[in-house]
């Protein structure tokens, strides 16, 4: 079931109906609800990973009171390993068997021994990178004494569950997410209407921007050979507006729909765009897994607390995790590597903390847009790695950039580029004045706009986004596949 699609929006009215209308007496029925309401949209997909999820909810259940039960040190550490073992060992076979497995028969047929691929038609579990590292959070947790043990299976089932966020994210912490389930929720019409803002806001952002970009990122890639280079500039281009609007626009819908039922998630994009070098852009881009690798795989490997060497291998592992958490290709470890590369030099010149404070003004100064316009080049440049299906293309693709004609853009599709301009320079254009609000319709109450004003804005968004859905129909999000 997606974001984007009609059944959608008939599941969320219905669910947000009864949850209000019979099931707000107690937290107990509550989270039952939640819980049926969950499983029948993950079952959606497919029914059969019900099972997978249960069973992983079942194994952080039980090792999560077994650790806090447990009296010694050793067996904490059993139960903590069991957790983590399961997660993943479903992670790694569903998501990464057939990688190994080319990996292991193309590395020996190098040296030239023939050695038959071993693979499997294995399908790819929605959601599952993102609901196992929220479950490894708890265990861990718990055994660190962060976090007292779910004794309510039905609170924890829904905890892991969790509709709104469960297929892409944010990638929730126990510790934030679990003690709301403890808490009876009651209807709150001012989060209630933020969060359909923020719902019309991440549509736009996925319908509009993405879908609309999307067009152009097809066709200049599946013909990258053939077109000119100022083509392949606004491909890349296109791809970094279409995977922004994409994944932001997907947590942003998330955590609006999460309001609806009286939650908060923590956000998860504060418009990495803008970001003044790479280590601000990871502060602001999918800031859920990034955190999450810092306090969950960095700090444990020492941090910053052995000298530079130690330091420097232990951000080179992060961001080559980081980059094969987003899939079982060589593209993404390259282009983890480079954005390793990218901040090291930041690291070493004690640089990596320069730009923590927020940009202020209506327009940015020199220094800061050149800073920007680096940044922001760096980063989309790595995205062709992201967005190509092999490494040598990718390195083509950039080769082509710099050494072709620069030539005409061209028609792409049923429209001119020229659309594509208007639609990402209205996104620039509201998120710069809405600086780092999670929601440029804030705009509209900060500058105090006539109630009749609002409604004729919003209005014009429902109608823009119902339009481009109508024109395009429902596409999947880019980060279902990881």
């Amino acid at each position: 079931m997606l974001f984007n699609s009609i059944d959608f929006f008939i599941f969320l009215i219905i669910s947000f109906a009864l949850y209000w209308g019979i099931f707000v007496k107690k937290i107990a029925s509550q989270n039952i609800y939640l819980l049926v309401i969950s499983y029948v949209f993950y079952g959606w997909w497919d029914w059969r990973f019900l099972f997978l999820i249960a069973f992983s909810s079942f194994i952080d259940y039980t090792s999560g009171l077994k650790i806090s039960r447990s009296t010694s040190q050793k067996e904490k550490k059993r139960w903590l390993g069991l957790s983590l073992l399961v997660n993943l060992g479903f992670l790694g076979f569903f998501k990464y068997f057939n990688f190994f497995a080319d990996s292991f028969s193309e590395a020996f047929n190098s040296i030239g021994y023939q050695f038959d691929t071993l693979t499997l038609d294995i399908i790819l579990p929605v959601g599952i990178s993102f609901y196992t590292f929220q479950t490894m959070s708890y265990s861990i947790d718990v055994y660190r004494g962060k976090l007292e043990p779910c004794k309510d299976p039905v609170m924890f089932f829904a905890f892991v569950s969790f509709f709104p966020q469960l297929v892409a994210g944010p990638i929730e912490r126990a510790t934030n997410l679990l003690p709301q389930f403890y808490e009876k929720r009651r209807f709150d019409y001012n989060k209630a209407i933020s969060g359909l803002k923020l719902i019309l806001w991440g549509l736009f952002k996925k319908v509009v921007i993405a879908d609309y970009c999307s067009i152009v990122v097809n066709s200049v890639f599946e013909n990258y050979q053939d077109v000119s280079s100022s083509a392949l500039i606004l491909g890349a281009v296109c791809f970094a507006f279409q995977i922004y609007g994409d994944f932001s626009g997907y947590s942003d819908i998330a955590i609006g729909t999460a309001r609806l039922f009286g939650f908060d998630l923590m956000t998860n994009f504060k418009m990495p765009y803008f970001a003044r070098d790479i280590a601000e852009f990871w502060r602001k881009w999918h800031i859920s897994l990034s955190t999450w690798f810092r306090d969950y795989l960095y700090i444990p490997l020492g941090g910053s607390k052995f000298g530079k060497w130690i330091t420097l291998r232990n951000i080179a592992a992060i961001f080559l995790v980081s980059g094969f958490w987003h899939g079982a290709n060589w593209t993404f470890i390259v282009w983890g590597a480079i954005h390793a590369v990218l901040y090291i030099p930041l690291f070493l010149f004690n640089l990596n903390r320069n730009n923590l404070d927020d940009q202020t003004g209506l327009l940015p100064s020199f220094k800061n847009m050149f800073s920007m316009a680096y940044t922001f080049v760096s980063v989309t440049i790595a995205w062709v790695f992201f967005r190509a299906e092999t490494v040598g293309s990718a390195f083509e693709y950039i080769g082509y950039m710099f050494t072709k004609s620069f030539g005409e853009i061209g028609v792409v599709g049923e429209a001119t580029y020229n659309m594509w301009f208007i639609w990402i320079g209205l996104l620039i254009g509201l998120e710069w004045l809405s600086k780092n609000d999670q929601n440029p319709f804030l705009l509209i109450k900060k500058y105090k706009v006539a109630l009749p004003i609002r409604y004729v804005i919003y209005i014009l968004f429902i109608i823009l986004v119902f339009t481009k859905y109508m024109e395009n129909q429902q596409t999947e999000f880019i980060y279902f596949q990881f």
